[in-house]
């Protein structure tokens, strides 16, 4: 009993050793947003104004060469909400980035891996809504070049819940000025477990391939960037068991010099989102605008302050869709801090107005 004991003490300790030996490592975020859309009497998006405030505290463990374990919270206040956590979304992952590798697995914060994604593929409400990437994520980074795959588990399948799934890929490669970007993803939407009347399985899939230009380098913008592309959406009923495949033209134009800033879109091509009326919101996470054959969106924007750690800004932007211009009006504020990125060196952010005062 006394060896065995003996044997288990010096287990317990050296664990405890090569615990404590390894840093302590926190962040945290503090994000608000307000977003209001006006959208009336338009067939392919609602009005809705969108409000809350995300506190995201984060602590863990820190190894050598870039191995790190991070445990969690996203916790989220609607603005004129009763109580005082409307959505609680558990952050736990395993981190590795090293030597131009970065790789996570878990319940990851979504920002940190598909902020990339155009809104074609995901809507502004999800970064609001849908802060974490259950699954994995795998990147390989040279400079401004990446290649990455990554899966998003969305739903467990229940008696009330439908069994769904991301799986996405993108990549970007860069040669002086000129650049190749691709995104894309399949989405998988089964049914609900023992249903009384049994639902067909969809597959939803989205592909852009863009070819662009950057001045941004070569000038004193801090964006100067245009690009044009041509996506193609893969959408299928199995019981149909067609693949329908709407295409269009999808190009960017952005525009930011000294904390003001132009981010416009414009698609033309077929009606995306086949299948919107089966399953609404479900089915399909991109921005049901591009139902539309013809789209585009004007964001013109200022940022109030923007550091690697602050950043204030607001949008006021102009839809032309339906033969009609809509309106939306946003305010994103955010706090991010942590003790194992370095936010010190950064080079300070220049405004038009820093001689006005």
């Amino acid at each position: 009993m006394t060896r065995n004991f003996y044997f288990l003490f010096l287990i317990s300790f050296g664990l405890c050793t090569s615990l404590f030996a390894q840093k302590i490592v926190w962040k945290t975020g503090l994000h608000s947003f307000f977003d209001n859309t006006e959208f009336r009497h338009s067939l392919v998006q609602n009005s809705q104004t969108m409000g809350g405030i995300h506190f995201a505290p984060e602590v863990g463990l820190d190894w050598k060469n870039g191995h790190r374990i991070l445990v969690g919270m996203n916790l989220l206040h609607e603005l004129g909400s009763n109580k005082i956590i409307d959505y609680i979304d558990p952050v736990v992952y395993y981190e590795y980035e090293n030597k131009g590798f970065r790789f996570y697995m878990g319940a990851v914060p979504r920002q940190l891996v598909l902020d990339k994604y155009p809104r074609m593929f995901f809507q502004d409400s999800i970064k609001n809504y849908r802060p974490t990437l259950n699954g994995f994520f795998w990147e390989h980074k040279q400079k401004e070049n990446y290649a990455n795959i990554w899966l998003d588990w969305t739903s467990r399948q229940t008696e009330k819940q439908h069994e769904s799934f991301f799986m996405g890929w993108s990549g970007e490669y860069n040669q002086g000025i000129f650049y190749a970007r691709h995104f894309g993803y399949m989405f998988h939407f089964a049914g609900i477990m023992n249903p009384e009347i049994p639902e067909a399985v969809h597959d939803n899939g989205l592909l852009l391939t863009s070819f662009g230009i950057n001045f941004a380098p070569k000038t004193g913008f801090e964006k100067l960037d245009l690009n044009a592309g041509w996506s193609i959406g893969l959408d299928r009923d199995r019981d149909i068991g067609v693949w329908n495949k709407p295409q269009g033209l999808l190009s960017e134009l952005k525009v930011e010099y000294k904390g003001l800033g132009i981010f416009n879109t414009y698609y033309k091509g077929e009606s995306q989102q086949i299948f919107y009326n089966d399953h609404s919101n479900d089915l399909y996470w991109g921005d049901p605008v591009y139902r539309s054959t013809a789209y585009n969106r004007s964001d013109f924007y200022i940022y109030f302050i923007k550091t690697n750690i602050v950043k204030v800004k607001f949008i006021y932007s102009f839809h032309f869709t339906e033969g009609q211009v809509y309106h939306e009006q946003a305010f994103y504020a955010t706090f991010d801090l942590s003790n194992f990125k370095n936010k010190k060196n950064e080079k300070r952010y220049k405004y038009l107005w820093d001689n006005w005062f």
